[in-house]
């Protein structure tokens, strides 16, 4: 990730703020950004669904004077409308205006959450990433990125010849579509539970659950104690890995290779229509968590299942995001490159 702006290479350290809004966690971070630099000072979790708005946690970290940062930018799960977002998975609306109000920083951004994890991209460490394919070597072009959690989010990488540069998209939200007999079936139990079946119905925590369910329903099996005991403390997708790893449930681990198969499936629909030659990264707190089955071949499997476009799908490098801040670190590169010379 190139700073924008050159004359950063050669000014003393900023102070920023940066902020990973998801619709379970918030995540804010003051980091200090000199040149390709972004060392953390201070970082704090969140539940976000214990406050009314981003506002009373960023007042609560920074306090109203900023805490001595210039600049702010913050990865929100939920599509930007000029200086505002309406949060997808929490009764949010955050407005940069504000934001800087509030905080006493004078310069405020909202980004989408997955660009933030874009623009992060080329400040993680080789270690901090699993490569499900190798693709092409020096393999370069735009990008893609994917990310299931709470919800689903996409992005792009535009690769204008000398430099990437990520933008927004709400792909995660178009409809999802089945491919064989069981598919169909699972399209129309979700039918019956949320009316428009999207990706994200499929490629989530919630939507896991409801994929368990459904496995279970075609095995004509009852929902197990410990899924209810965990459905009934608020998180059974937690359970439901632990089964499926641990290898003591088979309707778990049928789940969590189906799970991943579509995976595979939505990221190569994604790759496609951004012709992600330079690769695709696989972001969100789900994917480290069923890395074994996302390693196994069944994402894969899904991924290069497009017929006559597997060969290019092949020459496109697919890598796990293991480092849980790289939307934070995006959206820190993000706020000093708003500074201008």
């Amino acid at each position: 990730l190139s700073t924008q702006n050159p004359s950063l290479l050669h000014s003393p350290a900023m102070r920023v703020l940066a902020g990973d809004i998801g619709g379970t966690k918030t995540r804010l971070g003051i980091f200090e950004v000199e040149g390709a630099d972004c060392r953390p000072v201070e970082e704090r979790s969140y539940p976000s669904r214990e406050y009314e708005g981003l506002e009373e946690i960023v007042v609560d970290f920074v306090g109203s004077r900023g805490g001595g940062c210039r600049t702010a930018c913050f990865g929100i799960a939920g599509p930007v409308a000029g200086r505002q977002v309406r949060v997808t998975n929490l009764p949010w609306v955050v407005d940069a205006a504000d934001l800087e109000r509030c905080s006493g920083i004078p310069a405020v951004a909202l980004i989408n959450d997955l660009e933030a994890t874009a623009w992060g991209i080329p400040a993680l460490h080789e270690k901090r990433l699993t490569v499900l394919n190798a693709g092409e070597a020096g393999a370069v072009g735009n990008g893609a990125v994917i990310a299931a959690g709470t919800g689903l989010g996409e992005a792009g990488i535009y690769w204008d010849g000398e430099t990437l540069k990520p933008f927004a998209c709400e792909g995660g939200h178009a409809t999802f579509s089945p491919t064989d007999l069981l598919e169909d079936r699972l399209l129309h139990f979700l039918r019956d539970v949320h009316g428009h079946v999207s990706w994200e119905r499929v490629l989530s925590g919630p939507g896991l659950a409801d994929l368990f369910r459904f496995m279970l329903e075609e095995a004509d099996e009852k929902e197990p104690g410990w899924f209810v005991e965990a459905e009934r403390a608020g998180d059974p997708v937690p359970a439901i890995s632990r089964a499926a790893l641990d290898g003591y449930h088979e309707t778990a681990f049928q789940t969590l290779e189906l799970f991943a198969m579509f995976y595979g499936e939505e990221a190569a629909n994604l790759a496609l229509k951004l012709m992600a030659t330079g690769g695709v990264w696989i972001g969100g707190g789900i994917a480290p968590k069923i890395l074994p089955f996302l390693e196994n071949g069944a994402f894969m499997e899904g991924f290069l299942a497009k017929g006559r476009m597997q060969p290019l799908l092949e020459k496109m490098p697919v890598k796990v995001i293991l480092e849980d801040r790289a939307a934070l670190l995006g959206a820190a590169k993000y706020a000093a490159d708003m500074v201008s010379g």
